[in-house]
């Protein structure tokens, strides 16, 4: 972890975040550096979290089917298939949380992460409190219950199309489920809680908790274009989330809620 895997506190103890929740949750980290995928491990485990350390990304499809995974971790560069391919293999048939990491920290490098379908992305070297943080985010996230937040059985139609809140699902115009990442589900809900409202990306990101690493403020920019995708290429595209520049976005269609 770079400079923090020297962090210590007033004990001299490693520094460690906040109790994390849920404790049973189960992440599967794939890095490839022995010595970053051990500090990891044990950070982690340390927090309440229960790790599976893997070295190989062809690894992660097995174990993503064989067991309950609520996080994978990520490293963007792997020998033989890289992190962006996992990530963008894995997009097609999963919706599980992706928290990706690299020691490259340009803008492009980081567009190209989230456009691949990651949740998250932390540049190396960082700090184990915002890797806590981050992480404890996305699990919450993907494991809140919609049946707390919205009353069971909830149903959202829009240009028809379909959002089941107690399923999580997406239905198209012709009845097919469109796969959603826990932050392209986040960011849909919010529009469509405020349709035909312009809706800023500073506030996109606080409703959405997507919070970007400093210096880098285009994650919402490249979610939008993610979800504008999934609802459809072409001349639908624009009519269901419209830019209007220099103040935001805005969902143009009639919402109704059941």
């Amino acid at each position: 972890m770079g400079d923090a895997r020297h962090e210590k506190d007033d004990n001299g103890a490693a520094a460690k975040g906040p109790p994390s929740l849920p404790p049973d949750a189960h992440i599967l980290l794939c890095d490839d550096d022995p010595e970053l995928r051990r500090l990891l491990a044990g950070l982690l485990s340390d927090n309440g979290y229960r790790v599976t350390p893997i070295g190989d990304g062809r690894e992660v499809s097995r174990h993503l089917a064989s067991a309950n995974i609520d996080l994978l971790i990520l490293d963007l560069m792997l020998p033989g298939m890289s992190g962006l391919e996992i990530c963008r293999n894995l997009r097609t048939s999963s919706t599980v949380p992706i928290l990706m990491l690299t020691a490259k920290g340009s803008e492009t490098d980081r567009i190209v992460g989230l456009e691949m379908g990651a949740d998250d992305y932390v540049a190396k070297p960082f700090s184990p409190n915002e890797l806590l943080a981050r992480v404890k985010a996305l699990i919450r996230r993907s494991r809140m219950s919609p049946v707390e937040a919205k009353p069971p059985g909830r149903t959202i139609t829009f240009d028809r199309w379909r959002l089941d809140t107690l399923r999580r699902e997406l239905n198209n115009p012709d009845g097919v489920i469109i796969d959603l990442s826990t932050g392209e589900y986040d960011l849909l809900l919010t529009f469509l809680e405020a349709p035909n409202r312009i809706l800023d990306r500073d506030y996109l990101i606080e409703v959405t908790r997507k919070r970007a690493l400093a210096g880098f403020d285009r994650s919402i920019d490249v979610q939008v274009s993610r979800l504008r995708r999934k609802l459809g290429a072409g001349e639908s595209t624009e009519s269901l989330i419209k830019t209007v520049r220099g103040a935001g976005y805005m969902l143009t269609a009639e919402v109704k809620q059941g």
